[in-house]
């Protein structure tokens, strides 16, 4: 057998470098010769059969019903761990269809690593429900072992910044009991004694990660589905998705078609892995994933590595698995390999490793244990995985297709995502929705324009996948598949010093730079694929200054556009957001069943409310402007009659409450139509104190308090330019937004400029807007405000009309908790020291862990750092208000705590006087 140093050598010394293809990153799948080693899988068990070629002609392992409540296409992973969690909630009827074996896919070759710590509380959540299905339940209910051993896990730091990030893991870990430790180098070495530690500045040991066999796991998983009820058919290939289309021409699934028959269902879930996009294609339905090689090698034996912990290096992009008596040796590249398309015969397959591309995770392996130089490889492992343009699963309903559910594109970590991820998939189809919030997961969170969009697909996923072990950064922005939706003033901001940010395809601004423009330019593969790495530009030298835990460079910019917003004006662009009409003969009855305050008000008017769901959970924050019908369609409002409203979103969440929004159209029946106007509509907001000086001199309209109040919207000129002029402030002044047809955008903003010189007008971004935001209480959705949170909980029950009758989705739900007690509570705090706080903080009262920090942020003008996060009573009572008050609290940061201030008001402007103009 080879051995790791022979393998280095030997692709140095007698092997050409294979000349990878131009344009697209294709390179060739099979390598030429190189060091020799079995293919084949580590796991002493695998559920694929003997050779047999008449196992196809036998047919399905059992008969096909002829209908089914739900079919689970693909037995992998996912769709084991779905089918068993539809079963333990009772779902009868229940079929999983795969084309072969179970874990003949991808699955039965996965490293089977589970990692609890991750920075992000939703996937801590999950992952720890992974590990208590695997470690646990599955055993005591089927009496079968998974194959779960658990021997820790060690994540290795080789620089400062690692290591700040493993000290924010750690902290994190704390709020969900999740036993973790920061050891020096001399402790890591007594732990794990083969590692080289002389170039480490630390390490984070968990103790309880661990790993799991993908055929135990799944044959558990199998046994216990069919136990309850579930019914798996093996040999059962899908052919086709059968659609109908209702009454109100919504289409929705009707049946599923295989080589053997079809299925009546009127839910299908697509846990088809690197296959999902075909089974999408049958459906209508895009699947943005991409295929790729993804390798491992495994050792022969090695003395003394026995009951080691796994090991992720993550600077060296090298993972170190524990198989035994060896060692499995992995990673994530620069180069890896696309797979265009994946055989549909393909099963208990493997490719031939190519020891150009995987090279650089045997330097990094051998560095970290040097006792691999002189270790034979005994077989290697190249399989195709699925990977995502954010590196995120696909999960939830398609909005092309009701019914018709995703759960795939889990980016080599089907196995531990798989627990928490097919119990949330599970629960959206009985419940409407999944428990928690799974916004990031859930594929509504693509814009249309970009679901089929082959460019911006493979860009993203590539750079997802070659920066997967890259230190996650809060103000960090990708490079691949930029500038593909660009707002009408984009142009302009560039030439002025803008840095944008990318929001699910948008560009908007994040800050301005006084260095001048800082264009983003095309993707340039990291250097691979014969693309030229850009080595030194304007955009990437500005990014890479956000590369830090500490305030950046840029942190007085930053201050500089806050102050002027509070004491003078500031003009931002928000022309991303997202701009809807709701118009129709029942567009009263929807608008007052999807919002959650009651804006049956008056044309000319504005309402600030949420939209719910019917747990009660927030699924959007927007602004909702009645209009006035008109016979005369134009730019700024459709030709209806009856009731009208205008709706204003965030645009990172456009396409979430698009779909929300004809969801609950469709299940109602309103008789309405949704209109999108997000392309055609500029949106430019004007705040501070002179922002009425400024404005008063463009538009022709009277913008006193009494002629142009609070929440209330008109349609103006602005610089001889129809616009609508709305009222409202986001950063807590005075201010108006101008909500403009796009070719009138640039001349409004020039004249916009040009008025206010004289009153200190600066540009400003969204960087200002977190700051301005957080400092006035203001919340963000899917930050301190997700699908899991309660206005109540929230602190926004002004924005509810229970004092009404009328009914509203999500009603019934609050009625509920208001009436049993808050067991949680939205808290705003302060810390005096100058630290920055970026979300992940744990929470203390009185000594004791009570939450987290889901956002937190620098306020200028108080000169503080803020925080928001929701707090609980260990003793799991309800949270009242006098809870809140009488505790002593600290925010811990990188495991040190700081003494902070608890607020149940913003401590900027707490009686609301500045947006009234009163300063």
């Amino acid at each position: 057998m080879a051995s790791l140093s022979r393998a280095l050598r030997g692709i140095a010394a007698t092997r050409p470098r294979q000349s990878p293809a131009r344009g697209w990153g294709l390179r060739p799948l099979v390598s030429g010769p190189g060091p020799t080693s079995e293919k084949s899988v580590p796991y002493q068990r695998t559920l694929k059969e003997a050779e047999d070629a008449s196992a196809a002609a036998q047919g399905p392992s059992q008969p096909l019903p002829g209908t089914a409540s739900v079919v689970v296409i693909g037995g992998g992973s996912l769709g084991c761990q779905t089918l068993y969690h539809l079963a333990k909630l009772g779902v009868s009827g229940a079929v999983l269809l795969e084309r072969e074996r179970l874990t003949s896919g991808t699955t039965w070759h996965t490293a089977g690593l589970l990692w609890q710590l991750r920075p992000s509380d939703v996937e801590v959540e999950l992952l720890a429900h992974t590990r208590q299905v695997v470690s646990c339940e599955l055993e005591e209910e089927t009496g079968l072992h998974t194959g779960w051993i658990q021997n820790g896990g060690l994540f290795i730091a080789s620089s400062q910044q690692r290591l700040d990030e493993y000290k924010r893991l750690m902290s994190l870990g704390r709020v969900y009991g999740i036993e973790s430790h920061v050891l020096s180098p001399g402790e890591t070495k007594a732990l794990y004694p083969l590692m080289n530690v002389e170039d480490l500045y630390g390490t984070l040991y968990v103790p309880h990660d661990g790993t799991m066999d993908p055929a135990g796991t799944c044959t558990s998983l199998a046994r216990a589905a069919t136990t309850r009820g579930a019914q798996i058919i093996e040999n059962c290939p899908v052919t086709g998705i059968r659609v109908r289309t209702d009454d109100f021409g919504v289409r929705r699934v009707a049946a599923v078609e295989t080589e053997h028959g079809s299925i009546r269902t009127p839910c299908v879930i697509n846990c088809a892995g690197v296959w999902a996009r075909a089974v999408g294609r049958m459906a209508g339905v895009n699947v943005p994933l991409v295929a790729m090689h993804h390798a491992y090698v495994v050792t022969e034996r090695i003395e003394g590595i026995q009951n080691m912990p796994n090991v992720r290096d993550h600077d060296a992009s090298v993972y170190l698995r524990l198989q035994g008596d060896a060692l499995s040796v992995g990673g994530y590249e620069t180069n890896p390999i696309f797979c265009e398309e994946v055989s549909d015969e393909f099963a208990f397959g493997l490719f031939d490793l190519d020891w150009d591309v995987f090279t650089q995770h045997i330097e990094g392996a051998i560095n970290r244990v040097p006792v691999l130089e002189k270790t034979g490889i005994k077989s290697t492992v190249c399989g195709p995985e699925s990977f995502t343009p954010d590196h995120k699963p696909l999960m939830g309903e398609a909005p092309e297709l009701r019914g018709f559910f995703l759960g795939c594109g889990f980016n080599s970590a089907g196995m531990m995502l798989g627990g928490g991820c097919g119990q949330q998939l599970a629960y959206w189809i009985v419940h409407g929705r999944p428990e928690k919030d799974m916004h990031s997961y859930d594929i509504r969170r693509f814009h249309r324009s970009l679901t089929d969009h082959g460019r911006w697909i493979r860009e993203r996923s590539h750079e997802a996948y070659a920066k997967n072990y890259s230190v996650v950064f809060p103000h960090d922005e990708p490079l691949a598949g930029r500038n593909m939706r660009t707002g009408p003033l984009h142009e302009e901001l560039r030439a002025r010093g803008c840095v944008f940010q990318e929001r699910h395809g948008w560009e908007r601004p994040g800050w301005f730079s006084a260095q001048g423009p800082a264009p983003v330019l095309p993707y340039d593969y990291c250097g691979a694929y014969g693309h030229r790495a850009r080595e030194d530009y304007a955009y990437g030298r500005l990014l890479g200054q956000e590369y830090t835990f500490s305030f950046p460079p840029h942190h007085d910019v930053i201050k500089k556009e806050c102050l002027a917003c509070r004491g003078a004006a500031a003009v931002f662009d928000m022309s991303y957001f997202g701009k809807f009409f709701l118009v129709g003969p029942d567009a009263r009855k929807a608008a007052d069943w999807l919002f959650s305050a009651d804006v049956s008000r008056p044309p000319g008017s504005t309402v600030y409310t949420c939209m719910l769901n019917h747990r009660g959970g927030t699924e959007s924050d927007l602004t909702v402007s009645r209009l006035a019908p008109g016979p005369q369609a134009s730019p700024l409002a459709p030709a209806f009659e009856g009731d009208g409203y205008y709706l204003a979103v965030g645009g990172a969440a456009a396409q979430h409450n698009w779909s929300h929004i004809r969801t609950v159209l469709q299940d109602r029946k309103f008789r309405c139509q949704l209109i999108d106007s997000s392309e055609d509509l500029g949106l430019i907001s004007v705040q501070g104190p002179a922002s009425r000086a400024v404005l008063q001199e463009l538009l022709e309209a009277d913008l006193s308090d009494d002629a142009f109040p609070f929440s209330t919207h008109k349609l103006v000129r602005a610089a001889g330019h129809l616009v609508r002029a709305v009222r409202l402030s986001f950063v807590g002044e005075l201010g108006w937004e101008l909500h403009a047809p796009r070719p009138s955008c640039l001349p409004v903003y020039q004249a916009l400029m040009t008025a206010g010189a004289k009153h200190g007008l600066v540009n400003a971004g969204y960087r200002a807007i977190d700051s301005l935001s957080i400092e006035k209480g203001y919340r963000h959705w899917h930050a301190d405000l997700r699908a899991d949170d309660s206005p109540l909980e929230a602190g926004l029950a002004f924005t509810c009309k229970l004092k009404s009758s009328v009914p509203f989705l999500g009603r019934e739900a609050l009625e509920k908790q208001r009436a049993e007690g808050l067991r949680r509570r939205l808290v705003g705090f302060t810390v005096d020291e100058k630290v920055p706080m970026f979300g992940l903080e744990a929470i203390w009262r009185n000594g004791q862990v009570v939450g987290h920090v889901r956002r937190a942020d620098f306020g200028f003008t108080i000169n503080k750092t803020l925080a928001y996060g929701y707090i609980r009573d260990p003793s799991g009572g309800p949270v009242s208000l006098d809870f809140v008050k009488s505790g002593d609290y600290a925010l811990e940061r990188m495991g040190v705590t700081h003494a902070a201030q608890a607020h149940l008001k913003s401590p900027f402007d707490p009686d609301n006087k500045r947006v009234k103009g009163v300063y």
